[in-house]
């Protein structure tokens, strides 16, 4: 992978891009970027991995569903978290000629992606890439797709078997919608932070 021709292929498509080689690293920067706000995030290994919840959390104030709050539901949690100034995920592919795609159950990361915000980050690990978009959706649907079931304990063909996407009809099923971003949406600031380590599925 060349990361400056990617980066400059991001750029190209009207995103911020900051690059790290390292975890620790992408996430300081995070910590002093991100201050005094109001934050959210989808479900995302990477920034869970990274322990963003836990450091953004003691300067601003978060909304995770990974971490309902006292008094609060897990749907309370989402429906504030559409709300908040910054926005964070991570994608299940990425292609190095600049697009982003996101495979969501029930759509919250898909739509905190695209519009609400002041600002999104996307949060990508060196494994998340694949030369094209082709490569990237492949990504999204073979291999992020069957990871993320496993790990949330589903009842379908790709947990049970792990090799691929199999596009059953489980009710259980996570790969409810796909969204592909070919360039930056114009309702808010985007911001890709690209790590050299691998991160999440």
């Amino acid at each position: 992978m060349d990361i400056q021709k990617t980066i400059e292929n991001f750029r190209k498509k009207g995103y911020e891009v900051s690059y790290f080689d390292t975890a620790k690293e992408a996430s300081e920067y995070l910590n002093k970027e991100i201050d005094g706000v109001t934050v959210s995030s989808g479900g995302s290994m990477t920034i869970n991995e990274m322990g963003l919840i836990e450091s953004l959390s003691k300067h601003n104030r978060y909304f995770s569903h990974w971490n309902v709050p006292e008094g609060m539901t897990a749907q309370q949690v989402l429906e504030q978290a559409m709300h908040t100034d910054v926005y964070l995920l991570s994608v299940n592919g990425a292609g190095e000629t600049g697009e982003l795609v996101n495979i969501d159950g029930t759509g919250n990361r898909i739509s905190s992606s695209l519009y609400g915000h002041k600002k999104v980050y996307y949060i990508i690990g060196i494994n998340k890439f694949a030369p094209d978009l082709h490569g990237a959706i492949d990504r999204a649907r073979n291999v992020a797709s069957p990871l993320n079931a496993k790990r949330l304990g589903k009842k379908t063909p790709c947990a049970e078997k792990g090799e691929k996407c199999y596009d059953c009809s489980s009710p259980e099923r996570i790969c409810n919608a796909m969204n592909i971003q070919f360039r930056k949406v114009g309702s808010c600031e985007e911001e890709i932070v690209i790590v050299g380590e691998k991160l999440g599925y």
